[in-house]
Formats: structure tokens, C-alpha cells, sequence
């Protein structure tokens, strides 16, 4: 009889370890982000299993290890015991005996704040077989779990647990360190800022740091809104002036890198969270794909949707190992308000861009896109541009000073045209006579270009103090000086685009329309200096094309559009 239960005894004790030996795990790095540009991971299964080594069981509390512990000879250095009570930190340190044979370099340690499953993570590197971590405990007071797992032995990316064990937290304190994934390790990323990864801004928080790839994207999250951006890295380092965009509340800021592996994929290297006091909701910018390739880096605006008093900075920099950076001059802004729609110019020089431009339609919404110009050698009478970057913004000036404001190629602000317009009119009485004085001034002191005319020399920087200092010009250049010396002497003025010709066939022309005793003349400079005799300009001033007899004057001109 003895004997049948002692073989009783063997085989149930077999069978015991049997079923236990059955339940074996391994974890897969998971990230739940689901955007298209950004590879992901899932959670899998292989044979290791979470049973406590028998040897472990001789202290009941003493931290249990996984049978993966033997496969790869590992132990844990620190802690040895479970239910610890600690008050805001633990380091966590053991060491791999068989560190060689793992299919990655980290050991992963999951944190789980038990009385809301809020989990974090932290990444450390397996070095010559030891590892070692100090953390944090996130959500400040109260009970963590504590999870601790080891590369795989068969697949990269797959890790198999070691340990797992419960950690009591007496420190009220919100502890939140910024933490890495083995993607932001390799390649050397370090967050300078924030040094937190909890931290209190407002409107805006600086994100900078050093890695060893050439770009990093800035991932924006709060509530299902999300934004993100790629910045340059320059010799090593980069920074950005992140906008909360996404109101009052917390913002989780990632950082990622570069697939070595896909193009135009990014793999999440840091995360950050931050809580934005301010209750602004402002709007993103919108980035187009020019914006990278012509290396720009906008420095204002920011953000869209904010208020705006009259003027609008717009300044950045060029990057100048970027292709064609040299070539890169300028920049034209449009604004557009409902169906106006101004544009402008932004010189570059020495790769800075600094300039304002006025939102001249009044108060209300406006539609700001930054574009670059087409570099193109061959010459035109129109100028080919394509947007790198779109924003909206609300004027909150209460005036409409459409006509009267400074605008492309018409300086009227500049003191030389200030200077010139009182000379011009300083013996007129009336506004129609100051008109006619700024008329009769254009159109015997410019002379027409034939072969600006005939060779289409047209620039992005023609403008009317251009005119001034050559005194010659197309149709266009008359105009840009008239109207600058008549907003400088306070009359409202009009730059009109549309055809013109006195036969059947008629050409691109422009004229000037002046609010003249709160009624619009028309003024045509161009006309009035003179007439073409084959390919030579002959000077004849006439005063026929100041205020002309509309019926005449539409004979030969048709108006298209008002430009600014």
C-alpha cells in the first residue's frame, strides 16, 4: 500500500509540473499608435512562461523570476523582494548571463498604476550583461505593478518576461521622467526639453535635444486631435517652439525618428506629456511638401488662428546646404478675405527672411499661404509660385484701408516717395489737383521700356522706388509709382490689371484708378507719356488719359480686376 502512494505521489507531482510548464509567454513591443507614416507593433506570444522557478518559492517573499531567467541566466540584483513599500523611486539593476544570445539590446520595464491601469514604460540598455534603471513612480501615491522584461532568444523586436511584482508608492509627488524607446536609444536621442516628461506651459512649449539623425517629426495628440511636423536636425542638435495647439488640458508630445528601413516611415523615439494652462484654441499650420525640400524654417507665425492687428510678421530661415538655396530670393504670401485676395513679397537675404505684411481687407478671417517662387531661367510676364505652407488668422483692426495701405511694388511708406508726392503737390489745392499733379510728373519723368516690353524682363522686385531711380518702365512700373505718390499724399489708389489696345487684338495693360471727391477717375500714366514708333519709345505727354471720358476710354481698355 505504501508503495501505491508513494507512486501516487510521483506522478501527480509530474503532472502538476507538467500543466504548469504549459502556460509559457513572451511579449511583443506594442504601440498603439495607428498613423500611416509610422510602423507598428503588436503583441505576440512565444513559449516562455510567467511559472516561478521552484528555487524561488522558498521565500514567499522574495521576487519570483520566469523559467526565462534560467534560459538566459538572469537575476535581478535589485529589488529581491515584492510588495515594496518605497517612497519615489526604485532602481531596478540585474544582470543577463547569456546576453550574447538575445535578439535585442533592452530590457523593458512596464509600470501599471493599478488604481486607474495607466500604464508607462522605460527602455535599458543590456550592457556587457548587466542593466540598470532608476524610476519614477508617474501618478505619484499609491500601488504599481511592476513588470519586467528581456529580449528574446528567436525574434528581434519580442521580449519574454522575467519577473513581475507589486510596489507600493508613500510620495504623493508626480514623477514623470522622459523615457526612450530602443529606436530613440540607437540613435543617440536626448531630450534637453522639456527635462520633465510632465510639465505645466502655456500656449507654447520648446522642444529641443540632440540625435544623430538628420530630421525628426513632432507628433502633437490631445482628445482624437492630432498635428505633427518634421524639423531639421543641424550638426547634431534641433529645436522647435511646439504651439499647444489643442486648447486647455494635456498634450502628448512625441518625438520620432527616421526608418532606416522605409521610407517616409517614422518610429516613435520619446514622449512627453504636457499640460497647457491657456485657454486659447489655436489653429495649425498647414506644412505642404515644398516647405522640407526648400529647407525653410518658419519661425513666425507659429500657429494660426490667433488675432492679428494689422500687420502679420512673416520671417524665418533657409537652409543653406539645401538645393537651390542660393537661387531662393524671395517669398510671396497671398492673403485672401472672402473674394479679395492681396499678395505679397518677402525678400531673402543672406538665407533670413524678415519681413510684415498688412491685412489690408479689415477686420475679420483671413487665409494666409507662404509660397516659393518657380526657379526658372527663361523670362515671363507673370510670375509661377506653389504654396509650402497654409494658416489662418483673424485681423482685429476696425479699418479697411485697402487703398491706402503700402503694398507689392508699392512703397508709399518709403521716404522717398513721401518726400516726392509733398514736392509734386505742394502749390495743388484740391485732391484732383494733387492727382493730376502726380499724373503729369509720371508720365513726363518715365520713359517707356521697349526691351523690358519686347524681352519680357520683368523681376519680382520691380516696384516704384525701382522706377524712380532708372525713370524708365513697362505699364506696370508707371503705375506702381503713381499710386505709391498718390497713397503718400492720402488719395485712395487703385492698381487695375486688364487689356488694352486701340484694335482688334489688345494686350496686357495696367491704369490707375484715384478716389478723387468720393468719386473713382481713371489715370493712365503709360498712355499719356507718349506713343511706340516701331521699336523706339517716342516722349509725348497728353493729359488725355487723366480722367478720361469712360465711354472713350473703354473703347481701348478692359478693366479685368483690381491687384494689391
Amino acid at each position: 500500500m505504501n508503495n501505491w502512494k508513494l507512486l501516487f505521489a510521483i506522478l501527480l507531482s509530474l503532472l502538476i509540473l507538467n500543466t504548469a510548464c504549459s502556460k509559457e509567454t513572451s511579449v511583443l513591443v506594442k504601440d498603439p499608435k495607428k498613423d500611416e507614416q509610422i510602423s507598428n507593433q503588436r503583441d505576440s506570444v512565444n513559449k516562455y512562461t510567467s511559472l516561478a522557478d521552484k528555487k524561488n518559492k522558498e521565500n514567499s517573499k522574495k521576487i519570483q523570476l520566469t523559467t526565462y531567467a534560467d534560459v538566459v541566466g538572469a537575476a535581478l540584483s535589485e529589488p529581491l523582494y515584492d510588495s515594496l513599500e518605497v517612497n519615489k523611486e526604485l532602481t531596478i539593476s540585474g544582470r543577463v548571463e547569456k546576453f550574447e544570445s538575445l535578439k535585442g539590446s533592452y530590457a523593458w520595464i512596464k509600470l501599471k498604476y493599478l488604481d486607474e491601469e495607466e500604464t508607462f514604460e522605460y527602455y535599458t540598455p543590456i550592457k556587457n550583461g548587466k542593466f540598470s534603471q532608476l524610476i519614477h513612480f508617474f501618478n505619484g501615491k499609491g500601488t504599481y505593478s511592476v513588470q519586467i522584461l528581456l529580449p528574446s532568444t528567436e525574434k528581434e523586436n519580442y521580449y519574454s518576461e522575467l519577473t513581475s511584482f507589486d510596489v507600493i508608492n508613500t510620495d504623493p509627488n508626480v514623477i514623470r521622467d522622459v523615457t526612450y524607446t530602443p529606436f530613440g536609444l540607437d540613435a543617440g536621442l536626448h531630450i534637453d526639453e522639456p527635462i520633465s516628461g510632465l510639465v505645466e506651459e502655456s500656449e507654447l512649449v520648446n522642444v529641443s535635444g540632440k540625435v544623430s539623425e538628420l530630421s525628426v517629426m513632432i507628433q502633437i495628440e490631445k482628445e482624437g486631435n492630432s498635428w505633427q511636423h518634421i524639423i531639421p536636425v543641424t550638426n547634431g542638435s534641433f529645436s522647435f517652439e511646439l504651439p499647444l495647439f489643442f486648447g486647455q488640458g494635456v498634450h502628448e508630445v512625441h518625438v520620432l525618428l527616421p526608418d532606416k528601413n522605409l521610407e517616409n516611415r517614422y518610429q516613435y523615439g520619446s514622449t512627453f506629456k504636457v499640460v497647457n494652462t491657456s485657454t486659447k484654441d489655436m489653429k495649425p499650420i498647414e506644412y505642404h511638401r515644398g516647405y522640407e525640400e526648400k529647407g525653410i524654417v518658419l519661425e513666425s507665425p507659429k500657429f494660426g488662428g490667433n488675432d492679428i492687428n494689422l500687420l502679420l510678421p512673416i520671417k524665418g530661415t533657409i537652409d543653406p546646404n539645401t538645393a537651390n538655396a542660393d537661387k531662393l530670393t524671395h517669398l510671396y504670401i497671398k492673403t485672401r478675405k472672402g473674394t479679395d485676395e492681396a499678395l505679397d513679397v518677402v525678400p531673402i537675404h543672406d538665407y533670413r527672411f524678415d519681413e510684415s505684411i498688412y491685412l489690408r481687407f479689415g477686420p475679420g478671417e483671413y487665409e494666409i499661404t507662404i509660397n516659393v517662387p518657380e526657379i526658372n531661367s527663361s523670362n515671363k510676364s507673370y510670375f509661377s509660385f506653389s504654396s509650402i505652407a497654409a494658416l489662418s488668422v483673424n485681423n482685429i483692426a476696425k479699418e479697411d484701408k485697402r487703398d491706402l495701405l503700402p503694398s507689392r511694388g508699392i512703397q508709399s511708406e518709403a521716404p522717398e516717395i513721401i518726400a516726392l508726392a509733398h514736392a509734386i503737390t505742394k502749390n495743388a489745392n484740391s485732391d484732383r489737383q494733387k492727382a493730376k499733379a502726380i499724373y503729369e510728373y509720371v508720365a513726363k519723368n518715365v520713359s517707356y521700356d521697349v526691351v523690358k516690353y519686347k524681352n519680357s524682363e520683368f523681376e519680382w522686385d520691380d516696384n516704384a522706388l525701382k522706377t524712380l531711380s532708372t525713370k524708365k518702365g513697362v505699364c506696370q512700373d508707371y503705375v506702381y509709382l503713381a499710386v505709391a505718390l498718390l497713397r503718400a499724399s492720402n488719395i485712395e489708389a487703385r492698381f487695375i490689371a486688364g487689356d488694352a489696345g486701340t484694335g482688334v487684338t489688345k494686350e496686357n495693360h495696367a491704369w490707375i484708378e484715384a478716389k478723387v471727391d468720393g468719386k473713382w477717375l481713371i489715370m493712365d500714366p503709360t498712355w499719356g507719356s507718349g506713343y511706340l514708333e516701331g521699336d523706339r519709345f517716342v516722349a509725348k505727354y497728353t493729359d488725355k488719359y487723366f480722367d478720361p471720358n469712360d465711354a472713350e476710354f473703354s473703347k481701348t481698355h478692359l478693366r479685368e480686376k483690381v491687384e494689391y
